[in-house]
């Protein structure tokens, strides 16, 4: 059963005229989304910064409206049923965002608890549940502000989780953790998925998402460029690849665009030389090329996910084209 359908997903800002802010034309941050997440899946939103990833989130969790299309969470209309659905789902934003530094983590559950219609004991109950499910009963009754952000977002996470919500949007949940509170999140959200509860990840870490997700889903420039499943996604990235070498013989380069499979060839301004491997197998045929030319300071890397991106758009606007 799809607990979040998405079908034909616009939503576009338009162009603002005024003193302090101006854009002059409109904004299209999604773009034809279509998306299934079924139950107790934990679904990646995979993209570079800007990609429409947080605007597909807010208007899942009906923060914004969709100029556009149609959108489901659990059977209700984000639009027409919005008011209805809020009980059902919890949102955990990065950074700072949603908590009062002043108030204790105790005291910030409670408040949060209380706008979902929890009272009394069964607010205490829950409250103290929470806090012990992300390990912060040791410090419940210590204001938020003194928290290092690994605590905070541990604090994020039980607020969304106080009423206890059927889906969970999380939204960049690790940005600016180091890597052993970045870990310990990862696990409480793999809990999440043991409980039963649908989890939707909008992450720009490659890892992230092949460690956490069922199923990932890309997106670029507020388009789904593809969905699958995260080992798929990395035999894709396996695809791809960076040769850096110095001291190259300039005759070696007409031989090293002629490789197949071998993208860009390029010579950065400090003398190396870059090569884009674009097929599986290319970069072999690429290092054993210069080795035999003598050439032995050779390293290889994956690129980043924005040039994979672009790669995988690349060849799709291509497809089209012809």
């Amino acid at each position: 059963m799809s607990v979040i359908e998405v079908e034909n997903l616009r939503r576009v800002y338009p162009a603002v005229k005024g003193m302090r802010r101006k854009t002059p034309d409109p904004l299209v941050a999604l773009d034809g989304v279509d998306l299934m997440v079924g139950r107790g899946e934990i679904h990646g939103l995979l993209g570079p910064n800007g990609a429409g990833k947080t605007t597909l989130c807010k208007v899942l969790s009906t923060v914004l409206l969709p100029t556009s299309g149609t959108v489901r969470v659990l059977g209700y209309d984000v639009v027409t049923q919005a008011r209805a659905l809020r009980p059902h789902f919890g949102i955990v934003f990065g950074g700072d965002r949603g908590l009062y530094g002043k108030l204790t983590a105790r005291q910030n559950l409670s408040h949060w608890g209380a706008l979902y219609g929890l009272r009394g004991g069964r607010l205490a109950e829950r409250v103290d549940r929470v806090l012990d499910r992300v390990g912060l009963t040791g410090r419940a009754d210590q204001r938020a502000e003194t928290f290092s952000r690994g605590m905070k977002q541990r604090l994020h996470l039980a607020r969304g989780l106080v009423h206890e919500p059927s889906v969970l949007f999380l939204d960049e949940p690790t940005t600016g953790m180091d890597p052993v509170a970045a870990r310990d999140f990862r696990t409480l959200v793999r809990e999440l998925r043991a409980d039963g509860r649908t989890v939707l990840l909008t992450t720009h870490d490659m890892a992230e998402a092949e460690e956490l997700c069922d199923q990932v889903t890309l997106i670029d420039g507020g388009r789904v460029v593809a969905n699958a499943q995260p080992g798929s996604l990395a035999d894709w990235l396996g695809r791809y690849e960076r040769v850096t070498a110095r001291g190259v013989p300039g005759e070696i380069l007409p031989r090293l665009r002629e490789l197949p499979g071998v993208g860009d060839v390029r010579t950065q301004e400090d003398g190396t030389l870059v090569v884009d491997v674009r097929a599986a197998g290319a970069g072999g045929q690429v290092l054993r090329l210069l080795l035999d030319a003598g050439v032995t300071s050779v390293a290889t890397a994956p690129p980043s996910l924005e040039e994979f991106y672009l790669h995988l758009v690349g060849d799709r606007g291509m497809a089209v084209a012809g």
